[in-house]
């Protein structure tokens, strides 16, 4: 089932992104990026003020009361920006991923939003191709990749996100 997150969801949902995007868990997935970046994805301060901020909304996939899967949500302006779009790494590949990305062109129709954005890191070819699958294509926008305590780059190739848009 797919609803709102909520402030009580934050640490679960933490969990959840972290596993799935760096360390050894996020391995037994295929969309981890612990092979170019070390460190947390985020962490429980950052997703606090992604919640008290009101053009964002966090979407769970929930099964058998346990988070599997989530989405950010951003309003800006006429476009919705989609982030952090994650399943956990032992249910990839079962459609929820798909299912997420058909909940966001739901919201962003409900706010009379027409057209979804998202960076993707640009060496991550294989989820490129899945979001080109899913209608989205490459804007030929791209932006250095920020580095930070919490990004911090282990690639030998230097990183840049792509951005990719979806017309609804």
């Amino acid at each position: 089932m797919i609803t709102k997150a909520l402030l009580e969801d934050i640490p679960a949902l933490t969990l959840l992104i972290n596993s799935a995007y760096r360390g050894e868990t996020s391995k037994k997935g295929w969309t981890t990026e612990a092979h170019l970046l070390e460190g947390k994805r985020t962490d429980e301060q950052e997703m606090k003020e992604i919640f008290l901020d009101p053009k964002n909304t966090v979407l769970k996939f929930t099964e058998n009361n346990k988070i599997i899967g989530s989405v950010l949500l951003v309003e800006k302006g006429h476009q919705l920006y989609l982030g952090m779009l994650t399943v956990s790494p032992e249910l990839q590949n079962s459609g929820i991923g798909k299912k997420l990305l058909a909940e966001a062109e739901i919201h962003a129709e409900s706010l009379g939003i027409s057209s979804i954005i998202m960076t993707v890191i640009s060496v991550r070819e294989e989820l490129i191709a899945w979001y080109k699958r899913h209608g989205y294509v490459d804007t030929g926008e791209r932006e250095a990749f920020p580095e930070s305590e919490i990004h911090v780059t282990v690639s030998a190739v230097p990183l840049e996100f792509i951005y990719l848009e979806k017309k609804l």
